[in-house]
């Protein structure tokens, strides 16, 4: 079984539309208002596996989407 390059980029994803009820939009203004530019087209590449998060965006993330890192990190 082949295993996922982007692992990140499922759990924003599935936080954010199944857990937060956050649009695209809505999460982009979370991370905004901590000072992390990430737009609705970055956050939409970050899901579908075309954009790497960094360290920074990681816990950015996790905050916004009230998740710990460690999960969207894959683990349960």
């Amino acid at each position: 079984m082949a295993r996922a390059k982007n692992i990140v980029g499922g759990r924003v994803r599935e936080a954010r539309a199944d857990h937060s009820h956050l649009t695209q939009d809505q999460l982009s203004a979370k991370l905004a208002r901590d000072g992390i530019g990430i737009d609705r087209a970055g956050i939409s590449k970050i899901e579908n596996g075309q954009r790497h998060v960094t360290d920074f965006e990681l816990k950015a993330l996790a905050k916004a989407l009230a998740v710990p890192s460690p999960w969207l990190l894959g683990e349960r």
